[in-house]
Parts: C-alpha cells; structure tokens; sequence
C-alpha cells in the first residue's frame, strides 16, 4: 500500500505523470459510471420488466381471494346500511319528540285572550251568556317557575347575558337561551 501511495506522490511531483493519474481517474469513474447506469435506471422503474405469464392455479387463486374481497365488502356495506337505518329510525323519533314538545310549549305560552289582530269581528262573537268560558287552567303568569328556570331568572334579572349565566351554572348555552325565551312576562 505505501508503494502505491508513494507512487502516487511522486506522480504529482511531475506533471506528465499527474496528468497521466487524472485521465486515469476519470476513465475509471466514467467506465463505473457506464455498467452502472443500466442496473440504475432498472432499480428506478420496476414496472418496467415484463411480467411472467400466470399458470391456471394462479389465476383461480386470484379470483377466488377476489370474491372473498367482494363478499366482505358487500357485508360491511349491509352493516353500514342497517346501521344508517338504525339512525336514521332513531332520528325520527327524536324529530317527533321535539314536535310534541314543541307543540306543548306552544300551547303553554298561547295567551288566554287572542291578539287584536287575530280576533274576529265582533259581529261574530258569541253573546257571553250563551256558553260558559273554557276552563284553561291557571295563568301562564300565576304559575310558579320551575326551580331550574327560577336561577336563570335571577341571574338574568341581575344584567348577566345568556353566555355569562350558562358559564356560571354550568349548562349549555342553547339551553339558557330558550329558558330566557320562554319566560313568562
């Protein structure tokens, strides 16, 4: 090996033999870097190379993991679907519920006596003696509040806005809001 280094060195000692090393050098690297190239360009494409044609056993293999993939993907699809049913049923009655809640506050909050607008012309109006007044029950305002709504009155009649009560008693906003909507005035 210190032959070859000493060699070396005394190659560029003298410029003839220096430029001798360098062609050499280069021719070196240019000859690697031509047998590599092929078997660089093949590492990069792998799609590249022609495929083997398959044998009989093969191709059934193949069809047959095929058909175990579409029988799986056919049962996740039925379960998805009844699941989405299952939803979708559940929804329904949430959606009936809140029609029913909506439809008893509604009837809750209605005043005793109809708006200006809405009542018929006296012309139309029954004499008072001829039928007894419905009984409607209390009035909405005689009514005492719900100890829950009670609280959220208080705070709302202390100035704190619907954002700030909700943080304060630790429930949704949502909920604040139609407590304060639905108060009696």
């Amino acid at each position: 090996m210190s032959t070859l280094a000493d060699s070396f060195l005394t190659a560029f000692k003298n410029r003839e033999d220096a430029t001798q090393w360098v062609v050499l050098v280069v021719g070196v690297v240019a000859a690697l870097y031509i047998i590599m190239r092929p078997k660089m360009r093949k590492r990069r494409d792998p799609l590249e190379h022609v495929h083997k044609p398959m044998g009989v056993s093969q191709q059934r293999q193949i069809e047959r993991d095929m058909n175990s993939l579409m029988v799986q993907m056919l049962d996740t699809a039925r379960q998805m679907a009844a699941q989405l049913d299952t939803r979708a049923g559940k929804l329904e009655v949430l959606l009936r519920e809140a029609d029913e809640t909506i439809a008893r506050l509604g009837a809750s909050t209605t005043p005793a006596r109809p708006l200006l607008a809405e009542s018929p012309a006296p012309a139309q109006l029954p004499p008072a003696e001829s039928s007894p007044p419905a009984d409607l029950g209390p009035d909405p305002a005689e009514q005492m509040p719900d100890p829950r709504h009670a609280e959220v009155y208080a705070l709302l009649d202390q100035g704190l806005s619907a954002g700030e009560v909700a943080r304060k008693l630790n429930r949704p906003n949502g909920e604040v809001e139609l407590i304060s909507a639905l108060r009696p005035h």
